[in-house]
């Protein structure tokens, strides 16, 4: 089989940087269960929140030794390999909520069990880099997708597991949920 890849103006895009602040949410724009979320991103922009964390995740995912990968602090609980999946399937639920609101979505977005997807993710029999490069991609989508939203969109508002949110709440969910992980992470796995 042989693969051509021509060359195109858009072949190398690089998303443009937003010229409009996408401020940290009120708490009347999300679920109070999200709080401990966004309460832990310190930045006041989204935008910038992005821009900080990816070297924080790179560290982290870095840092996690070969014997760790199949750790699990406790009975019951997740592997590392699983918990680094559930990151991953929570980024890209929260981002297939935020593009749904964003395109003017008028029905409730399901919720979903971690635990069952856990469950089902397979995740132990696959490698750590490619559970590693897997959230990094991800990742890389979720900024795109943000950097795609418009001021109007960023403040629409919509409904998810019947709570009302906004595109730019679950921007910092997205961002507070990683840093919840890394504290668990750090305390539960690697101390």
């Amino acid at each position: 089989m042989i693969f051509i890849f021509l060359q195109h103006k858009y072949c190398n895009f690089k998303p443009q940087k937003i010229s409009w602040i996408m401020p940290k949410p009120s708490p009347t724009t999300y679920p109070e269960y999200f709080k401990k979320y966004v309460d832990q991103v310190p930045e006041e922009d989204l935008s910038a929140a992005f821009s900080n964390q990816l070297p924080v995740i790179k560290d982290l995912l870095n840092s996690i030794t070969e014997e760790k990968f199949m750790y699990a602090y406790d009975t019951g609980k997740w592997t590392l390999k699983e918990l680094l999946l559930h990151m991953t399937d929570a980024e890209r639920i929260f981002n297939y909520r935020a593009l749904c609101i964003a395109r003017k979505e008028t029905v409730s977005l399901p919720g979903f069990d971690e635990n069952t997807y856990a469950e089902h993710s397979n995740a132990n029999i696959r490698t750590w880099q490619d559970l590693v490069d897997e959230f990094l991609a991800v990742r890389r989508s979720t900024e795109f997708l943000y950097r795609s939203f418009t001021p109007e969109a960023i403040d629409a508002s919509g409904l998810s597991n019947n709570n009302p949110i906004t595109v730019n709440s679950l921007g910092f969910t997205t961002i507070g949920h990683f840093y919840h992980h890394k504290k668990v992470i750090e305390e539960r796995y690697l101390s």
